[in-house]
């Protein structure tokens, strides 16, 4: 009788484990994929937890393409992606939402030696397209009209990159065709062109500038786009001091789309788990005020709308 009631109690053990584990399994939402919009979703996950404490996060940056890959394969319950939605991964059944809009930007080392030339004329597309796509630029003297000047150090990603894919469709290429010492993710590109008097390389708004102060991260500059192509950077295109002043142009469309673009979850099909659901609601809803401080810009209402639509 003894062994009888003993084996009672393990089953009984068994399954309330399994019970606690199916519980926890559903209450746990996996994201990975874009470091753009990694930062957002960490600060949202704080956000979110502070209302809904039995809900856990596992969430990690691996590149666009990586939350694509893993979203579609069910690896996770959301990926992030900051690129176009294209065919090839409609074929496939992703699912996507829109939840904010972010930008990339040249950046260059804060104590290049030409930096306040730069900043007065600005590069135009076709100047920049000349040193990340074609190499028909190669130094800055070229740029500048200096009889001597330093050879230019290009920096790109080696991830499928969102950034990288923007930056080069705004230059009218592929991310296959951006040239430079390749790296892995943001803050690698911010680091090494932190440090380099010759360098530049391109990254997300929310890498540049430091939410709590508002200015850019230390010994990092932007190097302007001269939009009008006229050789100087006028008041209206002179929008990088600040986040708020770049936030402001990106929101008002001073800044071009691309290198600005919306920023999405993704999922094989519409989710199915309740936790996962709610959370991109709160995403859309609440978290949307979140967004200014984390350095990232609202989608229109009527997208919001849209994608709350998608939900139902």
């Amino acid at each position: 009788m003894k062994r009888i009631s003993f084996i009672y109690m393990i089953i009984a053990a068994l399954l309330m484990s399994s019970c606690l584990s199916k519980k926890q399994k559903d209450n746990t939402i996996n994201i990975s994929g874009a470091y753009a919009l990694y930062p957002l979703v960490i600060k949202w996950s704080e956000e979110y937890k502070k209302e809904h404490e039995e809900i856990q996060f596992n969430i990690s940056a691996g590149g666009a393409g990586l939350g694509m890959a893993e979203a579609l394969s069910g690896e996770v319950d959301l990926g992030l992606f900051s690129s176009k939605i294209v065919q090839e991964d409609m074929d496939k059944g992703v699912w996507w939402v829109g939840v904010c809009t972010n930008a990339v930007l040249p950046t260059i080392y804060k104590n290049n030696p030409y930096l306040d030339k730069l900043k007065k004329r600005g590069l135009t597309k076709k100047e920049f397209a000349g040193i990340f796509i074609d190499g028909s630029i190669s130094d800055w003297g070229k740029i500048l009209n200096l009889n001597e000047a330093k050879e230019i150090q290009v920096y790109t990603r080696c991830d499928a990159s969102g950034a990288a894919s923007t930056w080069a469709n705004y230059l009218g290429g592929e991310q296959k065709e951006l040239k430079g010492t390749c790296l892995h993710g943001d803050s690698a590109l911010l680091n090494a062109v932190g440090k380099d008097p010759a360098g530049i390389a391109f990254n997300n708004t929310s890498y540049i500038y430091n939410p709590g102060t508002g200015k850019k991260r230390k010994m990092i500059e932007v190097v302007p786009i001269d939009l009008n192509g006229n050789g100087i950077i006028d008041p209206d295109e002179d929008f990088y001091d600040t986040l708020d002043t770049i936030l402001e142009a990106i929101g008002e469309g001073k800044y071009p789309s691309p290198p600005a673009r919306e920023l999405f979850f993704v999922s094989k099909g519409k989710p199915e788990k309740q936790a996962t659901l709610d959370f991109i609601k709160w995403s859309l809803t609440e978290g949307q005020k979140f967004l200014k401080e984390a350095g990232y810009v609202p989608i229109e209402q009527d997208k919001i709308n849209s994608n709350l639509d998608k939900l139902k």
